[in-house]
C-alpha cells in the first residue's frame, strides 16, 4: 500500500491529485443546459452549413423538442425562459 502511494506521488505519469483538483474547479453543467447548447449548435450548423431557411430550421428543432420525453421538455422550457 505504501509503495503504491509512493509511486503515485513520485511517478510523473500519475500526476498525483492534479486531475481531481482540476475537475473540482470545473463548473458542472446540467443535462438541460447541455441539451440546449446542442440544439443551438445544431441550429447554427443547419443555417450556416446546410443553408436551410429559418422556418425549416425552426420546424426541425420544434420536431426534435416535441419528441423528447416530458422531463426534458420541461427543463428546456425553463432554460429558454432564463436565456
Amino acid at each position: 500500500m505504501l509503495s503504491l502511494e509512493s509511486r503515485n506521488g513520485e511517478d510523473p505519469r500519475t500526476i498525483g491529485q492534479l486531475f481531481y483538483i482540476c475537475c473540482d474547479e470545473l463548473k458542472d453543467i446540467s443535462l438541460a443546459d447541455a441539451l440546449q447548447k446542442l440544439l443551438t449548435l445544431l441550429e447554427q450548423f443547419l443555417g450556416e452549413r446546410l443553408q436551410l431557411a429559418e422556418q425549416e430550421i425552426r420546424r426541425l428543432i420544434d420536431y426534435l423538442i416535441g419528441n423528447l420525453p416530458s422531463f426534458f421538455k420541461e427543463r428546456l422550457a425553463i432554460c429558454c425562459c432564463e436565456s
